[in-house]
């Protein structure tokens, strides 16, 4: 973990919803924080690989990035680091098993990550990040990196709501060329549509834009 000048922000990022709820003089909960350092992390990580692989398209950067600020990778980083041991939970989230549930770890991560960047600037998170969320990137460039629709699936699920669903919009075309658009639902709203020469390569292209402006 890396060391604080302010230790009340640390204190901020590890400090869970639940736990205000019984303790109200707190000084706040980790969910600013969290929203910072979400946005921090997604650029330092957009940043590297961009700067890394200067030859592969964005398709493949996109789906790169997901893959190591997922919830999964990053509530890996808490578990690596014992974060969830020192999180501020009440007793009904913590018997709840709050400690390793993933999603919490994860926000907490990225929390401790917005703490960092007020307390001590971009550089020190960046290397809080290049030290604990970029160790692995080669290892990552080795396996097979999910496709758009598999990571906004994961992504939307850890948020606690059901499965995007995909619908034609529009077709446009002869038979032997023609072009889909395909709106992406998420949570019963139409977030974004892609377009595709199939069905399949239309519903990859809006779950990519869904992606894109989860991070904008």
């Amino acid at each position: 973990m890396m060391k604080f000048l302010n230790n009340n922000l640390l204190q901020q990022a590890l400090t869970h919803k639940s736990w205000v709820n019984e303790n109200p003089v707190n000084n706040g909960t980790n969910e600013r924080l969290e929203f910072l350092g979400d946005a921090i992390l997604e650029f330092i990580v957009s940043k590297e690989i961009y700067d890394r692989f200067p030859k592969e398209e964005e398709g493949y950067l996109t789906a790169l990035r997901a893959n190591l600020v997922n919830t999964k990778n990053l509530s890996r980083v808490a578990l690596n680091l014992k974060i969830g041991e020192m999180i501020l939970l009440s007793k009904g989230e913590e018997d709840g098993g709050g400690r390793n549930n993933p999603s919490l770890l994860a926000d907490t991560v990225e929390a401790i990550i917005g703490a960092l960047f007020i307390d001590q600037g971009i550089n020190v998170a960046e290397k809080f990040v290049k030290d604990n969320i970029l160790i692995d990137i080669e290892e990552k460039t080795k396996t097979t990196l999910k496709d758009p629709k598999s990571l906004l699936q994961e992504k939307i699920q850890a948020q606690g709501l059901p499965a995007p669903k995909y619908q034609v919009a529009e077709e446009d075309g002869p038979d032997h060329n023609k072009i889909f658009t395909i709106e992406v639902i998420i949570d019963g709203k139409e977030k974004t549509k892609g377009i595709g020469k199939s069905k399949s390569e239309a519903e990859q292209d809006a779950a990519m834009n869904a992606l894109r402006n989860m991070v904008k």
